[in-house]
């Protein structure tokens, strides 16, 4: 089986802190060069490059090469996953919360 280039899982890939700042800031803009986006980290080019690599890997960011700069930019589609996900979460925690105040005013 070949695993050399596998799909990171979307939860996967937003579990690193240094990962959902950088979705972040390209939610802030349409598109971000890596020489950008490196200022906002406490790490070099390469490490901000590898981070940008996995969240690729997820479909969550596209990229383009304009001469011999790459530019990033969110793909959030991939998010939907884990908005769906939560969404059961949060319908549970919400069923829950009515269950306890009925419990409570009785």
């Amino acid at each position: 089986m070949n695993t050399t280039h596998q799909k990171h899982d979307v939860f996967v890939a937003i579990a690193d802190p240094t990962r959902r700042k950088l979705i972040r800031l390209l939610a802030g803009a349409e598109e971000l060069p890596l020489h950008e986006l490196t200022p906002h980290f406490q790490m070099g080019r390469t490490a901000v490059s590898k981070h940008l690599a996995i969240l690729k890997d997820a479909d969550l960011v596209t990229n383009r090469k304009i001469g011999r700069e790459t530019k990033y930019r969110l793909n959030p589609a991939p998010l939907q996953e884990v908005k769906d996900w939560l969404a059961f979460y949060e319908k549970f925690w919400n069923e829950r919360a009515i269950l306890l105040k009925n419990i409570l005013e009785e």
